[in-house]
C-alpha cells in the first residue's frame, strides 16, 4: 500500500517524467542531426543534378589570342613548352603509356589519329593533376596513374553524362549531321538492360580505359564529319578539334575560321585554352615515338 501524500505523489510523478525526459534527449538529438545530414546530402545531390544539367559546372573558357601559330606548318615545332617540364608531366607520360594497346584500338575503330585522342588527354589531365597538387603527390604521381573522374565528369577524358548520351545517339540517327556511318552503328551497343549504370560503369572503368578512349574518338569522328558535311575540313586541325571536344555539340558551327579556345588551364603561371594546350601537343616532339602524327 503506498503511504505517500497526494502532495509527495505528484512532486514524485514530475520528477520521474522530468528523469525520463531528460534521459530521452541524446536520442532525439542523435535522430535530429540524422535528419539533418541527409537533408544536407540530398540538397548537394538534387543541387549536384541541376548544376550539371544547367552547365554550371562547365570550366569558364578563353579565346586564344596567339591562334595564328596554329596555323603554321607543322614543320614548325611549338618552343619553350612549359607543361612539358613539370613532374605533371612526367606522370602522364608515364601513365598513358600504359594505355597505348587501348588507345590505338579505339582509335582504329572511331577512325581518327591515336595522337588526336592523347592530345584531349593532355588538357584535361594536366588541367587535373594542376589543380589537384594534393592529390597528384599522394596517387597519380606514386602509381603512374591518370585521374579518373566519376562526378560531374566523367573518365580520364572528362565526359559529361549528357556529351556520352549524344555520342550513342548520333551513331544511330542517320538523319543527324554528326552521323558516321552504319559501320560505326553497333560500337557502343550496351549488354544489359540498365544502359545509365552501364554507361558510367564502362567509361569510369578503373581496370580498362579503353571505353573512354573510345568514346573520345567518336566524338572527334562525328565533329569532323559534320564539319565537313557543310564544306570544311579540319581534319587536320587539331586544336579546333580539341576546342570542340571540349565546349560540346551544341557549340559546334561549322565556319570559315573558326576559333581556338576552351577552359583556362593554369600551367606555372601561363594560361592556355583547352584546345590551345592540346593542339601545342599534338604538333610537338612530345610522345612522338608512342603516339606519332
Amino acid at each position: 500500500m503506498d503511504n505517500k501524500s497526494p502532495l509527495l505523489q505528484k512532486v514524485t510523478c514530475q520528477h520521474d517524467r522530468l528523469t525520463g525526459s531528460e534521459n530521452m534527449k541524446p536520442a532525439k538529438i542523435f535522430f535530429q542531426i540524422l535528419l539533418y545530414l541527409f537533408a544536407f546530402i540530398g540538397f548537394v545531390l538534387v543541387g549536384g543534378f541541376f548544376a550539371v544539367k544547367l552547365g554550371l559546372t562547365n570550366t569558364a573558357g578563353i579565346i586564344d589570342k596567339q591562334r595564328e601559330s596554329f596555323l603554321k606548318k607543322a614543320t614548325e615545332k611549338p618552343a619553350n613548352l612549359i607543361w612539358a617540364k613539370g613532374e605533371e608531366w612526367q606522370t602522364f607520360k608515364d601513365a598513358v603509356g600504359k594505355d597505348k594497346k587501348d588507345v590505338e584500338r579505339a582509335a582504329e575503330l572511331s577512325e581518327v589519329p591515336p595522337r588526336l585522342i592523347v592530345a584531349q588527354l593532355v588538357s584535361e589531365q594536366l588541367r587535373l593533376f594542376y589543380t589537384n597538387r594534393e592529390l597528384l603527390k599522394t596517387v597519380f604521381a606514386p602509381l603512374k596513374i591518370l585521374g579518373n573522374q566519376s562526378q560531374f565528369s566523367w573518365g580520364v577524358a572528362g565526359l559529361k553524362q549528357e556529351t556520352a548520351k549524344q555520342i550513342e545517339e548520333h551513331l544511330k540517327n542517320p538523319d543527324s549531321v554528326f552521323y558516321i556511318g552504319k559501320k560505326f552503328e553497333n560500337l557502343l551497343d550496351f549488354q544489359t538492360k540498365n544502359p545509365d549504370q552501364e554507361r558510367f560503369a564502362r567509361i569510369t572503368d578503373e581496370n580498362s580505359r579503353f571505353y573512354s578512349y573510345l568514346y573520345t574518338g567518336l566524338y572527334l569522328k562525328q565533329i569532323e564529319t559534320q564539319w565537313q558535311k557543310n564544306g570544311f575540313d579540319i581534319s587536320t586541325r587539331p586544336e579546333v578539334l580539341s576546342t570542340l571536344f571540349n565546349i560540346g555539340f551544341e557549340h559546334s558551327a561549322p565556319k570559315t575560321d573558326p576559333k581556338i579556345g576552351g577552359s583556362a588551364i593554369e600551367i606555372d603561371g601561363k594560361t592556355y585554352s583547352f584546345g590551345g594546350l592540346a593542339g601545342e601537343f599534338y604538333h610537338s616532339d612530345e610522345l612522338a615515338t608512342e603516339f606519332p602524327r
